[in-house]
């Protein structure tokens, strides 16, 4: 494990590209003025790593948000997404490069695909995904991005994505808080060399009425938001929390300044289930 010091400190990936072990999340902020000016607020308050997709329809208003914030863009770590729709070799060209123009970049840092088997593949999703990694391959060594991964992959779907790789992953993004530990994926995800990212860290908001997180949080004079983003670098993960709320996104990079018992840290590990599981990428219907 890394140390656990400043939003700055960083995990290293399979291919030695280091990325900063919290990133801000911007699923489900609005485009437009919202998810700019939550962007711009996150790099305000520390943020170097910003995670968005295709599928968010968000990236331009998230490129604003990052201009807006002055910061050079090689001091930030920049996280986008292959949609289901453009699985395929071709199509993962393009979407790409569609990605960066409205991102306003030349490149990402991360390029990950975001379900691995979706409605409109379902028959034959093993060849297409096959051919889809070949493309991120090739946007790996043409610098489109830095590093590439997956995302909602469930352990059969990266051992078929393993036979014709020849880049194995090096993050899973996944469901992954106290309500889903998703303890087999993190294990393959170790065993594999792939970093686990967790997306909605924070649950549904569910979580935030679990007593015995409220009553621990208090214990270490923490909001349950902020023990439970403790909990999850503590785990070796990367939380991506997410807030449209300049004080709430502030107060989520205050972390590093405690840390969580061992006891409590098996207590959290023990609520599984009570603020939502992970969608079944197999059964879903997009």
């Amino acid at each position: 494990m890394t140390n656990l010091n400043s939003l700055t400190d960083t995990y290293k990936l399979s291919n030695g590209v280091e990325i900063p072990i919290v990133g801000f999340g911007t699923w489900q902020t609005p485009d437009g003025e919202v998810a700019k000016e939550s962007v711009k607020s996150a790099i305000e308050a520390g943020y170097h790593h910003i995670d968005t997709a295709a599928a968010y329809g968000n990236e331009d208003s998230v490129g604003e948000g990052i201009k807006a914030s002055g910061i050079k863009r090689d001091d930030l770590f920049l996280t986008t997404k292959l949609w289901n729709d453009d699985h395929g070799y071709e199509s993962t060209k393009k979407a790409m490069d569609k990605s960066l123009s409205e991102l306003g970049v030349d490149y990402v840092d991360l390029y990950l695909i975001h379900w691995p088997n979706p409605v409109k593949f379902r028959d034959n999703w093993k060849e297409v995904n096959a051919e889809t990694w070949r493309a991120m391959e090739e946007l790996l060594k043409e610098g489109k991005t830095r590093a590439i991964g997956i995302s909602n992959f469930r352990q059969h779907h990266m051992d078929e994505l393993l036979k014709t790789a020849t880049v194995a992953p090096m993050v899973n993004q996944i469901f992954l808080n106290p309500s889903d530990l998703q303890p087999d994926v993190v294990a393959y995800n170790n065993e594999h060399g792939m970093l686990s990212e967790a997306y909605s860290p924070l649950g549904t908001g569910k979580i935030f009425q679990v007593p015995e997180l409220k009553d621990m949080a208090a214990k270490y004079g923490k909001s349950v938001a902020q023990l439970v983003l403790r909990w999850s670098l503590q785990h070796g993960f990367l939380p991506l929390p997410k807030s449209v709320h300049a004080d709430r996104i502030k107060e989520n990079t205050d972390i590093f300044d405690f840390e969580v018992s061992d006891a409590d840290m098996k207590v959290i590990d023990g609520l599984h289930g009570l603020a939502g599981v992970a969608t079944d990428p197999d059964t879903t219907d997009f």
